[in-house]
């Protein structure tokens, strides 16, 4: 019967102690509404850059009437290396939205972003703008010159819809 008596003391204890603690947690003051932190917003002058070539290796890329053959290459690879962080419209995603890149960046400058984005982030004024308002550096993912060349292309296409 003893026992009976120190578990009934003990069980009404442990609700009497939850009763309490949720008491405390409880407030009866309103949080406060939290105000949303503006949006850090970097604005790149375009125009102050359009003619940038970046920084790398790609000083002069001559661009011709649109290849198609060069575009399917250059979508295949965007598909398995880019999109995990890019995509085509203006949305951000990981990395900004790419619609109307070629428009707004040179040819040596894509192409020095793809093949060495490490470089381009540490010396290209662009570039580091770009890494402040996202927060994310690109990924270098070793696409050599001819691969880089044919994104561009695909660029281009995707560009020109």
């Amino acid at each position: 019967m003893k026992n009976l008596n120190y578990s009934s003391t003990f069980r009404n204890l442990t609700f009497l102690g939850v009763i309490i603690f949720f008491h405390a947690c409880g407030s009866k003051t309103p949080a406060p509404v939290a105000t949303p932190a503006p949006e850090a917003n970097v604005v790149i002058d375009t125009k102050a850059y359009s003619d940038s070539k970046g920084v790398g290796k790609f000083t002069e890329v001559k661009l011709e009437a649109l290849d198609p053959a060069r575009a399917d290459l250059g979508k295949a690879i965007f598909t398995n290396k880019c999109t995990t962080c890019h995509k085509l419209t203006a949305d951000k995603f990981v990395g900004p939205g790419l619609a109307g890149i070629t428009s707004r960046r040179t040819p040596e400058w894509i192409m020095n972003m793809i093949t060495n984005p490490e470089l381009m982030m540490k010396s290209d004024p662009v570039a580091k703008k770009l890494f402040e308002e996202l927060l994310t550096p690109m990924a270098n993912q070793n696409i050599g010159d001819e691969d880089a060349r044919n994104i561009l292309e695909y660029l281009r296409q995707s560009d020109n819809k």
